[in-house]
C-alpha cells in the first residue's frame, strides 16, 4: 500500500463464474485461509480447469502477502454488499484498488474481487470481525488509513454514499481502531456524496 508491503490474495474458490456462468460453489472460508477456524466449506468435492487455473495463479504469491490483501478484499466487499447490492461500477472499482493497493495483474485483481465479493455472500456477517482484526493485527496504521480511504472511494462510486454504506465504514474504522480525528477526515473528503448529508429535493 505504498510501502512496499502491498497485500496479496490467496483463496481457492470450488467454483467461479466465467463467460457469464452463475457462480455455483466457493470452497475456503475467508477465515479457514487465514488460519482463524471459520464457516463449514459449502463446496462439493468436485474441481474444473477453471478452478485449477485460479488456484495456480494466485499460488505464486507469498503467503503473507496474500493473506494480507485476502482481508482487504472482504473487507472492500463488506462495504460494498452493506446496502444488499453490488453495482457494476462497485465492481470495476473494487479491481481497481485491488489491482493497484495489492501491486496485482488486472486479471489477478478480477479473479481476487470475484471471490472476495462471493465470500461475503457466504460468510458476511458471520466473519466480518474477525477478518477485521486479523488485518488490524497485521497492518500498519498508515494501510490501515488506506485501506479507510479506499472504502471511501468504493462508497462514492455511485455518487452517492448510502447511509448503510456509511454506517459499514464506521464499523469497519472501529474494528480497526482508527483515530475517530482520521476517521472524521476520511468522512469529510467526500462528505457530497454522503446521503445523509443531503438535503431532500424541494427542500
Amino acid at each position: 500500500m505504498g510501502d512496499g508491503t502491498a497485500p496479496g490474495f490467496y483463496l481457492i474458490p470450488a467454483g467461479e463464474a466465467e463467460g457469464g456462468r452463475r457462480v455455483r460453489r466457493y470452497g475456503m472460508s475467508i477465515l479457514k485461509f487465514l488460519g482463524l477456524g471459520g464457516a463449514p466449506d459449502k463446496a462439493g468435492q468436485g474441481d474444473t480447469d477453471t478452478v485449477r487455473r485460479i488456484a495456480a495463479e494466485l499460488d505464486r504469491l507469498e503467503p503473507d502477502h496474500a493473506r494480507h490483501i485476502a482481508a482487504f478484499a472482504y473487507i472492500l466487499g463488506r462495504v460494498a454488499i452493506a446496502d444488499r447490492e453490488i453495482s457494476a461500477a462497485e465492481t470495476q472499482a473494487m479491481e481497481r484498488i485491488v489491482a493497484d493497493r495489492g501491486a496485482l495483474p488486472e486479471a489477478q485483481a478480477v479473479m481476487v474481487v470475484q471471490i472476495a465479493k462471493s465470500q461475503n455472500v457466504l460468510f458476511g456477517g458471520t466473519e466480518d470481525f474477525l477478518v477485521a482484526r486479523e488485518f488490524a493485527r497485521t497492518a500498519s496504521y498508515d494501510q490501515k488509513l488506506a485501506l479507510l480511504e479506499c472504502l471511501y472511494i468504493l462508497s462514492a462510486t455511485d455518487a452517492t454514499i448510502t447511509l448503510a454504506e456509511d454506517q459499514e465504514i464506521a464499523r469497519v474504522a472501529l474494528e480497526l481502531k482508527i483515530e475517530h480525528a482520521d476517521v472524521v477526515r476520511a468522512r469529510l473528503a467526500r462528505r457530497e456524496y454522503l446521503s445523509v448529508l443531503r438535503r431532500p429535493a424541494g427542500g
